[in-house]
C-alpha cells in the first residue's frame, strides 16, 4: 500500500511538472515534447537517480502510448481536411518510407561507416514521421487543409510498416533466418497494413452504428466508449497478426467523423488522454536514456544522419511521391521540412535494444541525439517556413464548433454551437441561416445571458446557439451551419459559383 501511495504521489508530481513545462515551452517557443524528455533525463540515473533500464518494458509501454496517441489523432482529424490527400499520404507512408530507409541505409553504411544492420535500423527508425509531434505542432499553423491533412494522415499510417520492418530487421540481425526473402517481407508488410486498415474500417463503422443508437446513462461514458473501441480495434488486429497501428488510426478516424453524440466532449477527453500518453512516453524515454553514454562520435553520426535525412532523403521521398500529382513546388518544400520526428524513432529504437542486436545501445544514443537536435530545429521554425512560402492564411474562416446531445424519448437532437471570432457566420441574422425544416434556434447565450432570438437577431462572435433539430435533419443542419461559417449568408450561391 505504501508503494502504491508513493507511485501515485510521484506520478502526480511528474504530471504537474510536465504541465508547467508545457506552459513554459509554449511561451518560449520550445517543443513541449522535448521538455518532457528533459524531465525524464533529470529524474533518471543522470539526475535524481531513479533507475530504469528495462528495454522490454519500455517497448511495451511505448507501443501502448503510441496506440493512444494515434487514437487521439484519428478522433480529432476531420475527414474533409485529409480526403483530398489520402492517396499522397498513403504513398508517403509506404513507398516514401521505403525510399527513405534505402537512402539512409546507403548513407549510413558507405558514408558514416556503420555496420550494415545498424545502418538499416538507423534508416528504419528515423524514416517515419511522428504523430504526436505533427498533431501538436501543425494544428497551430494556419496552412491549407490539404497540406496539413497529408502530413497528419502520413504520420498516422507510417508507423505500421516501419514497426514491421524494424522487428524483422532486428530479428535477422540476431541470426534468425529471413525465410520470406525481401519480396516476401514487402508482401507481408503490405498484407498486414491492408488487413489492419480493413479491420479498423469495419470496426469503426460498426462502432459508429452502435454508439449512434445507444443512449448511455452518462455523457462521460461516450468519450470513454469511443476511445476503448479504438483500442479494441488495435487488439483484434494484433491478435490476428494484422497491423494494429493502422487499425487504431483508421477506426478512430471513422468514429471521429461519424455523427455521434457529445463529439466536443469526446475531443476534449481524448486530447487530455493524448497529453498524458505523450508526457508518460517522453518521461519514460528520458529515464531510459543515459546522456553520459553519448560519445562525440555518436553525436556526430546523429547530426550528419539527420542533415542527410532532412535535406536529401525526405525531399527525395516527397518529390518521388508527389510527382504524380499537381502539387505546387512550395507545398513540396513544406512537406519536406515538416517531416517531424519525435517519440516514434526513440520507441522504435527500443526494439533492437530489447532483442539484443549488436550495436543497439549506440543506435539508441544516436537516435536520442537526432530527435533532440532536429525537433528543436524543425518544430519552432515551421510557422516561419510556412509564412516564407506564402502558405499561411491568417484571414481564413474558422469552423463553428458543434456539440450534439441526444434528447431522450423524442426523435430530436440538441446542438450547441460556438461561434469563433473569424467565422463568417458573425453578422448573419438568425432568419438568414435558412436551417432545415422543423429546426429552430431555441436560445442564444451571449455574455452569460441567455435569450430567445427572433429572426432579425444578428449573431455575434462568442455566441453560443442552442438549436433543436429532428434526428433525420441533424446532418443537414450541421452542414448548413458549417457552410455559412465558411462562406457567409450567401453560402449556397457562392458554393455554386466556385464550382
Amino acid at each position: 500500500m505504501i508503494e502504491i501511495d508513493a507511485i501515485l504521489l510521484v506520478g502526480a508530481v511528474v504530471l504537474i511538472a510536465a504541465i508547467i513545462a508545457a506552459r513554459i515551452g509554449a511561451r518560449v517557443g520550445l517543443p513541449s515534447l522535448l521538455l518532457f524528455l528533459g524531465l525524464g533525463l533529470v529524474m533518471g540515473d543522470s539526475g535524481i537517480g531513479i533507475p530504469f533500464d528495462n528495454a522490454d518494458l519500455a517497448q511495451a509501454l511505448g507501443f501502448a502510448a503510441l496506440v493512444v496517441i494515434l487514437a487521439e489523432g484519428g478522433l480529432t482529424t476531420r475527414w474533409s481536411d485529409i480526403r483530398s490527400s489520402t492517396i499522397l499520404a498513403t504513398l508517403l507512408a509506404t513507398v516514401g518510407v521505403g525510399i527513405s530507409v534505402g537512402l539512409m541505409t546507403l548513407f549510413g553504411y558507405y558514408v558514416l561507416g556503420l555496420p550494415i544492420w545498424v545502418a538499416l535500423l538507423l534508416g528504419a527508425v528515423t524514416s517515419p514521421t511522428d504523430a504526436a509531434a505533427v498533431f501538436s505542432v501543425l494544428r497551430t499553423v494556419p496552412i491549407p487543409h490539404s497540406l496539413r491533412g497529408a502530413l497528419e494522415a502520413e504520420s498516422g499510417l507510417n508507423d505500421a510498416p516501419t514497426v514491421l520492418l524494424v522487428v524483422m530487421a532486428s530479428s535477422f540481425a540476431v541470426g534468425e533466418p529471413m525465410e520470406l526473402g525481401i519480396p516476401g517481407v514487402i508482401g507481408l508488410i503490405v498484407i498486414e497494413l491492408l488487413g489492419g486498415m480493413a479491420i479498423g474500417g469495419g470496426l469503426g463503422w460498426l462502432g459508429a452504428q452502435i454508439l449512434r443508437r445507444v443512449a448511455l446513462p452518462s455523457s462521460g461514458l461516450y468519450p470513454l466508449a469511443i476511445l476503448v473501441w479504438t483500442i479494441f480495434a488495435y487488439g483484434i488486429s494484433a491478435l490476428i497478426h494484422a497491423s494494429g497501428f493502422a487499425a487504431v488510426y483508421v477506426c478512430a478516424l471513422i468514429l471521429g467523423n461519424a455523427q455521434l453524440p457529445h463529439r466536443a466532449a469526446t475531443r476534449s477527453f481524448v486530447e487530455g488522454i493524448g497529453w498524458i500518453a505523450q508526457i508518460g512516453l517522453f518521461v519514460m524515454l528520458g529515464l531510459l536514456a543515459f546522456p553520459e553514454r553519448v560519445t562525440p562520435n555518436a553525436a556526430l553520426i546523429a547530426v550528419a544522419g539527420g542533415l542527410f535525412l532532412t535535406l536529401v532523403a525526405r525531399p527525395a521521398t516527397v518529390v518521388a511521391c508527389a510527382v504524380w500529382f499537381k502539387i505546387p513546388a512550395r507545398h513540396q518544400v513544406f512537406l519536406s521540412w515538416a517531416g517531424l520526428r519525435g517519440a516514434v524513432p526513440i520507441v522504435l529504437a527500443t526494439i533492437p535494444l530489447a532483442q539484443g542486436v549488436p550495436g543497439a545501445e549506440a543506435l539508441f544514443d544516436i537516435v536520442l541525439v537526432f530527435v533532440i537536435v532536429f525537433t528543436c530545429l524543425q518544430g519552432p521554425t515551421l510557422p516561419f517556413v510556412a509564412r516564407r512560402l506564402g502558405l499561411v492564411d491568417d484571414e481564413s474562416a474558422q469552423d463553428v464548433e458543434v456539440e450534439v446531445a441526444p434528447l431522450d424519448k423524442i426523435s430530436a437532437d440538441l446542438l450547441q454551437v460556438r461561434i469563433p471570432v473569424k467565422s463568417r457566420i458573425v453578422g448573419v441574422e438568425v432568419g438568414e441561416l435558412r436551417l432545415p425544416k422543423d429546426t429552430v434556434v431555441s436560445l442564444i447565450i451571449r455574455d452569460d445571458r441567455p435569450f430567445f432570438p427572433d429572426g432579425r437577431e444578428r449573431i455575434q462572435a462568442g455566441d453560443e446557439l442552442l438549436i433543436v433539430t429532428p434526428e433525420d435533419q441533424r446532418v443537414n443542419t450541421e452542414e448548413r451551419l458549417r457552410a455559412v461559417g465558411q462562406r457567409g449568408r450567401l453560402a449556397r450561391w457562392r458554393a455554386r459559383a466556385e464550382e
